[in-house]
């Protein structure tokens, strides 16, 4: 991957529409109706992401808010699990978990390579996005994974 702000923006549009086709995928395998919506709302929140850095232009980066999420840090301590056709609920959990933490360290680093203003802060603001998303999803392998007896 280059830096350049297109080399970044079509990287960055590939590693969403992947994201948006895994969680389309994982609401066909899920069966709880809570976990389908979340996925579906995932994959949602991807396509959006997608389609912002198809419409984003060199000379209009917006100034973008920055907050600080929290991390549970739960898939930090797990292994990455490949996609399986009959994975149970807590592998998927821990499939997505994984993915999303990895999407947060991508941002980051690029942005750590980036040495323009705006672009360093739009991949921070990426970064934060996926750690909302991690969040979620280490949210809910804390209430139903964790917690279950």
């Amino acid at each position: 991957m280059g830096t350049t702000f297109g080399d970044i923006i079509n990287f960055a549009i590939e590693k969403e529409k992947e994201a948006a086709e895994l969680y389309t995928k994982l609401v066909e395998m899920v069966q709880k109706p809570n976990a389908k919506t979340m996925f579906k709302e995932l994959a949602t929140e991807e396509v959006k992401h997608r389609k912002f850095f198809e419409g984003l232009r060199e000379d209009q980066v917006p100034d973008l808010p920055l907050r600080k999420v929290t991390d549970l840090m739960i898939s930090n301590y797990l292994v990455d699990i490949e996609l399986q056709p009959d994975m149970e609920y807590q592998d998927i959990l821990i499939l997505a978990m994984k993915r999303e933490e990895s999407a947060v360290n991508l941002y980051k680093d690029m942005a750590s390579k980036v040495a323009e203003p705006k672009m360093n802060k739009l991949l921070q603001f990426m970064s934060q996005e996926e750690a909302k998303h991690k969040l979620r999803l280490e949210t809910e392998y804390d209430k139903n994974v964790l917690k279950e007896d």
